[in-house]
Formats: C-alpha cells, sequence, structure tokens
C-alpha cells in the first residue's frame, strides 16, 4: 500500500511540475514539547496561515517543563490552533495536499497529541501524512526564504540540542559534533533562575536565554567573571554546556554568601556575570565550529567554486550576540551564514509545514498508512561521523 502510495504521488508531483498554477499546500503540525503550533505552507515558501499557543508563561510558574501539564495544554488548545490556522489561510483540509507533523523527538505526551490529531485530520479528509523528524525540520527551515544549497553545514543550538551537521540533502545529515551533556537552551534557561533574573520586571517573562543576553548587552565590566573553557583538549566536535552551568553556579553561590544577600535578591553585578557566560558560551560554539569548517574542507565536500553556507537554527540561534559571532568566524572561512526569521527558530507550525514540502516534493515518507505512524521520544538523525572527525586530530589553530 506505500508503494502505491509514492506511486501516485509522483504521478501528481510531475503534473505539479508541469502546472505552475498548482502547488502543493501542506499542513504542519508542531507539538514536540511545549509550543503548540500549525501553519499551511505553498512550495515557494508562502505562508497561507499559521498560529502558535506559546506555554512559556504557564512553565515559567513551574521553574521547568511538567510533560503531563504539557500535555493538558496541547489538548487543550490544537484544536484552535489548526482552526485558526485554516482560517488564516482562507481554505478548509479539502484544500491542501497532505498533513506534516512531529513524530520524533520529544516529550511523548506532546507528541501524542499533535501525532493523533493529524490522524483524525488525515481520516477524516483522506490525506496523506508525512512524519516530521524535529530537528531536520530546523536544519531545512532557512532554506524556505533564503538560497541555501546542498551540501551545508549546520549548527542546530536550542534548549535540547547543540548538534554540528553536514546536510547534503532533504535526508542526509552527517553529524559532526553533539552534545555530551546540556545544551545551551537548557544551560541558560537554569542559570537565569538561579540569578533569579525573573525577580527583575524587564526580565520576569522571558526565556532564560533572552535575559541572559538582554542582561549581557548591559554590562560595565565583561571580563569579572572567567568561566572555563568546556573540552578544550580534546580535538574534536563535541559541545559540552554542563560545565558552564556548574561553573556559574558555583560563582553565583560564592557572590551570594560573600555579599550576605537575602534569599530572593540578585546579585549586583549580573549584567557583567551574564556577559562573562555569554562570552565563554559564544568561544564554546565558535571552536567547535572552527574545527568542523576545517575537517569539512580537509573531505572537500564542496567543490571548487560553489556558495559554501553555514545555517545556524533552532532557538538559541535568534540570540544575535552567538549569530554575530559565529558569522564573522565563518566568514574568514569564505562561508554566507544564515539563519531563518526569529519568529522561525524557536519551535513552531511553519517549519514542519516547509518540512513537508520539501519531502513532498521529493516523494519521501508520505504514507496513508496511519497506524505506521508512532512516537520516538529519542530518534536517531543522521549519520555519524564524530569518530571520524576525532580520528582527524584537527588542532585548534
Amino acid at each position: 500500500m506505500i508503494k502505491s502510495v509514492f506511486q501516485i504521488h509522483r504521478k501528481c508531483v510531475r503534473r505539479w511540475c508541469h502546472n505552475t498554477a498548482r502547488r502543493p499546500y501542506i499542513l504542519g503540525i508542531e507539538s514536540s514539547c511545549d509550543d503548540c503550533g500549525a501553519a499551511i505552507v505553498s512550495s515557494d515558501g508562502k505562508i497561507l496561515g499559521e498560529c502558535v499557543m506559546s506555554q512559556q508563561n504557564c512553565h515559567l510558574r513551574f521553574g521547568g517543563i511538567i510533560p503531563p501539564v504539557a500535555q493538558d495544554s496541547h489538548r487543550n488548545h490544537i484544536e484552535n490552533v489548526v482552526k485558526q490556522t485554516f482560517t488564516q489561510a482562507e481554505r478548509t483540509c479539502e484544500g491542501i495536499d497532505a498533513i506534516a507533523v512531529t513524530n520524533r523527538p520529544g516529550l511523548p505526551l506532546s507528541l501524542l497529541v499533535g501525532v493523533r490529531y493529524a490522524k483524525y485530520l488525515a481520516r477524516k479528509f483522506d490525506k496523506p501524512i508525512i512524519p516530521v523528524h524535529h530537528m531536520e525540520a530546523h536544519a531545512l527551515m532557512a532554506r524556505m526564504t533564503n538560497s541555501v544549497p546542498f551540501p551545508y553545514l549546520c549548527i542546530l543550538l536550542s534548549g535540547g540540542h547543540a548538534i554540528i551537521t553536514l546536510v547534503k540533502s532533504t535526508n542526509d545529515f552527517y553529524i559532526l559534533g553533539e552534545t555530551v551533556d546540556d545544551a545551551p537552551g537548557e544551560m541558560f534557561d537554569k542559570i537565569a533562575r538561579r540569578l533569579k533574573l525573573r525577580n527583575i520586571p524587564q526580565y520576569a517573562w522571558l526565556s532564560g536565554g533572552q535575559a541572559i543576553e538582554q542582561a549581557s548587552s548591559k554590562c560595565h565590566n565583561p571580563a569579572s567573571y572567567d568561566f572555563p573553557a568546556p573540552l578544550s583538549q580534546y580535538r574534536d566536535c563535541q559541545f559540552s554546556f554542563a560545565g558552564l552551568k556548574n561553573s556559574a553556579t558555583r560563582q553565583i553561590i560564592l557572590q551570594e554568601r560573600v555579599l550576605d544577600l537575602p534569599p530572593d535578591v540578585v546579585i549586583p553585578d549580573y549584567e557583567d556575570f551574564c556577559a562573562g557566560l555569554m562570552n565563554a558560551t559564544v568561544r564554546h560554539i565558535a571552536h567547535r565550529t572552527k574545527r568542523a569548517i576545517r575537517f569539512c574542507e580537509g573531505e572537500a565536500f564542496w567543490p571548487t567554486g560553489t556558495k559554501r553556507c553555514l545555517v545556524i537554527s533552532g532557538g538559541v540561534a535568534s540570540n544575535n550576540v552567538i549569530f554575530n559571532a559565529i558569522s564573522n568566524l565563518a566568514a574568514a572561512y569564505n562561508f554566507e551564514t544564515i539563519r531563518p526569521k526569529p519568529a522561525h527558530c524557536t519551535d513552531n507550525g511553519i517549519m514542519i509545514a516547509w518540512n513537508g514540502i520539501e519531502k513532498y516534493i521529493t516523494g519521501q515518507n508520505i504514507t496513508k498508512v496511519y497506524n505506521d505512524i508512532d512516537i520516538f521520544g529519542r530518534a536517531n538523525f543522521g549519520t555519524n561521523l564524530i569518530q571520524k572527525v576525532k580520528d582527524a586530530n584537527i588542532a585548534s589553530q
């Protein structure tokens, strides 16, 4: 049955290619974590409609994401989010070509809500489903609004991931490095919470990364706090943010004790502290990125004269300090650094719909065998080249 669906699909794509008046429209549904999103996107990158219901303010009260709470919120909002998306797009489910939905990786309880609703719509309106890998969607998102030819280097930075991958096609990813412990977004959230930045009104309703970035921009002496460089002795592209988190926590505790601060008071030079933490994070990411670029050059992944792109995606990609620093580094190696629009860096239905477009046009992962679509809290991502990078033994300079 799957084979027949693919055969029918390829015939439809061929007809579409000869009739540009008809474009495939894909509904994307995202529910992998705490944001419930939907969007309808066309193959030319036009967003016909979108809606996102963020749970950030809800989870800030708990100090982190509580999976059952996130699931309840998804259940309460997903139908309305999809309905609003169709209303904006001025079309019904009969007018779309397929439904793309995140089924891996993520919080299983959250993924379940999105996948079940996608199956409900698909059965009701006889539409194929395109299961989407969340990180692949982030990695391809920049191609919707920018000219990013294959292959390209991609850094995925979020609350759950830190990955450097070489993207060769819509389903061909090669992992050069990944985090061995915490992700940068997770580290920022925990340190912002330990700093008690929520007690300062202008940061009260920002994510940890946003609060630390904004606070760092107001620093007076960014060198007043020193943080060790993670994994500097290892010649690979692996990330580690647990060491930075632990070092930052120790320095906060030390300052609180020395100054004898009450439990709800923020250390007085928190802007300098945030700037030091930002600088250490940038150095670590830049160090691993530089080695990844040199490894790819050694492997001759880019033919002479081809455009070389470095894409930064994921929630932390909206951090301008990180983006600008990595852009400057990449420019020295003749790379153009690109990121999705800031609103598209975080989790949203647009990136899932666009991934559906990429797969629909190339005839990948499209099925009407709904019972075969399962959810996966953890999922492999691409071909692992981490050991090959280590074996290359590339020095930092």
